[in-house]
């Protein structure tokens, strides 16, 4: 596969324009609405480009403090998810896998029920957020050593670990929601995906590492375009390949347990956004990445913006799985049935 950094740079260049508009947008969607030159006029006087008197107080608070930390987060977290689910797709050569494949995602729902259901105290202060990070990436490593044997880990051997391992935690997770009493909205609701009530400092973590973990990801898309072609080609070209699928799995392990831990379980995000955009600009990764994880930014955004228009806010998480299903089973009349 021949490098095409002018079409990854055209393509980049497009989407990261409508990532601006659509933040712009989303800003003034909401009870109160605003208008995109309000934001715009905001965010200019915070870099000091418009003077900040011009600007009435109460949007500047609606933008600074509720809305504007809350549409960064979910473009965080689509970059995340978006990326994640090109990473597993290209790793088991299947367009229709997605990032929970391995029971990540219901790893981080165990560790954050435990803690709002049953009352599970971690040591040094830790709450919610850490308990979902720890069990996602816990699950993930759990799932590849079961599904190891002999030095090598086959990648229908790890597909069948991961869809064994969430049937069991999906178990737990019923069980405790059983036991959490008058809880038990707050669990249904963090199952279901949210961003409501984010702070800069729910902001922060994720801002510094999201965007590591995509660089990182992004050093690998030469080997994983080479992977797709199968292992024994990669073997033969030189690449190390037990080494590049633990890589890949780490960083796809890690980014789905950054996203969930501190959203909840998003679905669908994963899934649709890189195979749509396989679907424009090919199975190349090294222009698939870059393009997945700003269509997955500007996607979430979108579907929050949606979530946070109806009479009564809904979870993020059901917009995109409302859009995601139909997707889903459009995908699976249009590939038919997909070896891995």
């Amino acid at each position: 596969m021949t490098a095409r950094p002018f079409l990854t740079l055209r393509w980049s260049a497009a989407l990261a324009a409508l990532l601006g508009v659509v933040i712009v947008v989303a800003v003034g969607v909401g009870p109160v609405p605003i208008p995109p030159g309000t934001t715009v006029a905001v965010l200019g006087s915070t870099l000091g480009l418009v003077d900040p008197a011009a600007i009435a107080p109460d949007d500047r608070l609606i933008i600074e403090q509720i809305r504007l930390p809350r549409v960064l987060l979910a473009g965080l977290v689509g970059i995340a998810l978006a990326t994640a689910g090109a990473v597993m797709q290209g790793f088991f050569r299947n367009p229709l896998a997605d990032p929970s494949i391995i029971g990540v995602s219901s790893g981080a729902a165990v560790g954050a029920v435990a803690v709002i259901a049953v009352g599970v105290s971690l040591p040094w202060g830790l709450g919610l957020q850490a308990a979902a990070f720890s069990t996602a990436v816990a699950t993930g490593f759990a799932v590849y050593l079961i599904a190891r044997r002999g030095g090598r880990t086959p990648v229908a051997t790890l597909l069948l670990a991961g869809v064994a391992v969430q049937a069991f935690l999906g178990a737990l997770i019923s069980f405790m929601t059983l036991l959490s009493g008058w809880d038990m909205r707050r669990v249904l609701y963090w199952l279901m995906g949210h961003l409501g009530g984010t702070t800069w400092g729910d902001l922060s973590a994720i801002a510094a590492i999201v965007p590591l973990l995509v660089i990182a990801t992004y050093a690998h898309a030469h080997a994983l375009n080479v992977l797709t072609l199968g292992e024994s080609s990669a073997q033969a070209v030189g690449i190390a390949v037990e080494r590049t699928k633990q890589r890949l799995l780490i960083l796809a392990s890690v980014l789905t347990a950054v996203a969930v831990a501190v959203t909840g379980v998003i679905g669908f995000v994963g899934l649709i956004v890189p195979h749509g955009m396989r679907l424009v600009v090919g199975a190349d990764h090294r222009i698939l990445l870059p393009t997945s994880a700003l269509a997955g930014a500007s996607f979430l955004i979108v579907a929050d913006a949606i979530a946070r228009s109806a009479a009564a806010e809904l979870p993020v998480g059901i917009v995109t799985a409302a859009v995601g299903a139909p997707f889903f089973l459009y995908l699976l009349r249009r590939e038919g049935a997909v070896e891995l």
